[in-house]
């Protein structure tokens, strides 16, 4: 087992902001998680009134990730750089992915400072295999690409898998969310994969625009997106069947029938060729 991350130490002073309600601990709440304030819950709950099935789309969007990692796992992807990292909630990536390969790779980041104060939770690897956190902007991904353990968690004459889920609704600005993801395709070489989960308003337009509404009154700026708009981001790649769909219609392992319009987020994977 290795393990290491970048940024002010673990065991240092982390300003957790717990006056203000954050996206990753109202997450981790709707999970069904501990690691929340008061702020959090309610702000979760007045999301909840707005959005009634917000925690059976949240728990659609984690399994969609368990599957796309899986799924990339199973086909010899052996290291995965996951932005926006959020809380720990196992099944983490790693341990999906190094289920099927124990020598799987990995690289979290995240710019959360209570993801910062919990990363030891994400860096217990298989011994075959590396765990790293990078505490970092998706904005900032030449900080990222730049970063000691992007280099020496990587080898870039193999393929990667960037695990985006459920953070590119958080940059609403259009143009630089395509360019950020972008940037990081660049740096990846051919056959790296996307794998990427965001808010979609298609499925239930009046119910995903009042969720949107109830975030920002939190101060936490989102954006919902069409497909056409997701599909923008795999521009170039080679997408996998069945392309962009709601994230419980992904190569889903369970015949359980979900109703489409309780389900908030489209998903996809795609190759670079």
């Amino acid at each position: 087992m290795s393990w290491s991350r970048s940024g002010s130490s673990t065991g240092g002073s982390v300003d957790l902001r717990t006056e203000v309600p954050h996206s990753a601990r109202i997450y981790d709440y709707l999970l069904g998680g501990r690691d929340n304030f008061a702020v959090d819950r309610d702000a979760a709950a007045e999301i909840v009134r707005a959005v009634p099935h917000m925690r059976t789309s949240m728990r659609a969007n984690r399994e969609f990730m368990c599957r796309a990692t899986r799924f990339l796992a199973e086909r010899g992807f052996r290291q995965f750089l996951d932005i926006g990292t959020g809380l720990p909630t196992s099944p983490n990536l790693h341990e999906v992915a190094q289920d099927v390969a124990p020598e799987s790779r990995v690289l979290y980041v995240d710019n959360d400072p209570i993801v910062l104060a919990h990363a030891r939770a994400l860096l217990t690897s298989a011994p075959e295999g590396r765990t790293a956190y990078v505490d970092a902007d998706l904005r900032d991904a030449g900080e990222i690409l730049e970063s000691a353990e992007f280099a020496e968690v990587f080898d870039l004459d193999r393929p990667v898998a960037l695990s985006l889920i459920a953070i590119l609704q958080f940059l609403p600005d259009e143009a630089e969310a395509l360019g950020v993801v972008r940037r990081l395709l660049d740096a990846l070489p051919s056959g790296s994969a996307l794998a990427l989960s965001t808010v979609t308003a298609d499925s239930a337009p009046g119910v995903t625009d009042s969720g949107v509404a109830a975030y920002r009154s939190s101060g936490i700026n989102t954006k919902a997106r069409t497909a056409a708009e997701v599909t923008a981001f795999f521009d170039g790649l080679d997408l996998v069947d069945p392309g962009v769909v709601l994230v419980h219609r992904w190569h889903p392992d369970e015949a359980e029938e979900i109703p489409d319009e309780q389900i908030y987020m489209y998903g996809a994977v795609g190759i670079k060729p």
